[in-house]
C-alpha cells in the first residue's frame, strides 16, 4: 500500500484557505493513483504532527501545497512529521530544484517520500498558463496578451522571488504571450506598477499563491487599481490607465494544480499510472472561467 499526503498552511482566520487543498486531493482520490489519499496543515486538522497517524500504509509521499523552498518546506514540515536525520542538503537544491528525498518517520516507522514545493516543479507553468486561459475564456489565449506572474515576494527569503522569477522565464519561453513580466507584492519590481511594464493593451494577472485570501482578494486588487475597495469586488477585465487587466486570482485554486501534485509523487517513484493523464484531460473539461 502507498499514501499520498499533501500538506498545507490552512488558516484559523480564511475558512477558504483549504479549500484547493481538499478540491485536489478529491481530484487525485477520484483517479485511484493512491491506495490512501490526506491532507495535513499548520493552521488546521489535522496537524503536520499528526497527518501520518492517519495513513494505514506504510509507505508514504508527502508533497507540500506551498509556492517555494524556505522556513515551512525545510524546517516546519520535516520537524513535525519526524523525519528522522532530514538534512535540508539532501535536495542539493538552488532554490527552485528540489526533488525528493527519502527518510524514515521516527515515531511511526513509515517510509517517506519527501518532495519538494509544488510551487517550484516545472509543471506548474502549465498551471500558470492555464490560468490565463481559464480567466478569459480562451484556450489559445496569448497573441495580443501580456502576461504577469505575481508573487509576494520578501527580503527575508530569496527563494521566494526565485520560483516567480522562474515560471515568468518558462512561461517567456513559449514564446506565447507578447510580454512576460514578474511583479512582486513586497520587493521591486512591485505590482503596484502593473501597467507601467506592459505595452500591450491586455494583460492578464496570475498570483502565484495557493489560496485565495486577503493578499490575492484584497491588497493586489487595489494595488493594482482594479477598485477602491475590494469589498464592493471589481470587473473582469478592468480597466487599468489604458490598459484591459484580467485577474485571475490565486493559481493555487486551479484544478490542473492536481497533477502538479500528482507529478511530484511519480518524480519520487510512485506508480501512478495514467492518472496524471487523466488528471489533464478531466481538469480541462471541467475547470471554468475564474470570477
Amino acid at each position: 500500500m502507498s499514501a499520498l499526503v499533501i500538506v498545507a498552511h490552512g488558516s484559523h482566520l480564511n475558512p477558504d484557505s483549504s479549500t484547493p487543498t481538499y478540491d485536489h486531493a478529491d481530484t487525485i482520490r477520484a483517479v485511484g493513483a493512491f491506495d490512501e489519499v490526506r491532507t495535513g496543515f499548520w493552521k488546521e486538522e489535522p496537524s503536520f504532527r499528526e497527518v501520518l497517524r492517519t495513513v494505514d500504509s506504510d509507505e508514504v509521499y508527502v508533497v507540500p501545497l506551498f509556492v517555494s523552498e524556505g522556513y515551512f518546506t525545510e524546517q516546519v514540515i520535516p520537524r513535525e512529521l519526524r523525519l528522522r536525520e532530514w538534512d535540508p542538503e539532501a535536495w542539493e537544491s538552488d532554490g527552485t530544484s528540489a526533488t525528493d528525498v527519502t527518510l524514515t518517520a521516527e515515531d511511526t516507522g513509515q517510509t517517506i517520500h519527501y518532495c519538494g514545493p509544488v510551487g517550484t516543479h516545472d509543471s506548474m507553468t502549465d498551471v500558470i498558463v492555464r490560468r490565463a486561459e481559464s480567466v478569459t475564456g480562451d484556450p489559445d489565449v496569448g497573441e495580443g496578451f501580456g502576461l504577469c506572474v505575481v508573487g509576494h515576494g520578501t527580503k527575508r527569503n530569496e527563494n521566494s522571488a526565485k520560483a516567480i522569477e522562474y515560471h515568468a522565464r518558462r512561461v517567456e519561453e513559449m514564446d506565447r504571450f507578447d510580454e512576460v513580466r514578474a511583479l512582486f507584492m513586497d520587493e521591486d519590481p512591485e505590482i503596484d506598477d502593473v501597467t507601467d511594464y506592459f505595452e500591450v493593451e491586455d494583460v492578464v494577472v496570475v498570483p502565484l499563491f495557493i489560496a485565495d485570501g486577503f493578499h490575492t482578494q484584497e491588497d493586489i486588487p487595489e494595488d493594482m487599481g482594479l477598485t477602491d475597495d475590494y469589498r464592493t469586488g471589481w470587473e473582469t477585465p478592468a480597466a487599468v490607465d489604458g490598459h484591459r487587466i484580467w485577474y485571475a486570482g490565486a493559481v493555487g485554486t486551479e484544478p490542473l494544480m492536481a497533477d502538479v501534485v500528482l507529478e511530484r509523487a511519480a518524480d519520487a517513484g510512485a506508480d501512478v499510472g495514467n492518472a496524471v493523464e487523466t488528471v489533464r484531460e478531466r481538469t480541462r473539461q471541467t475547470g471554468s472561467p475564474a470570477d
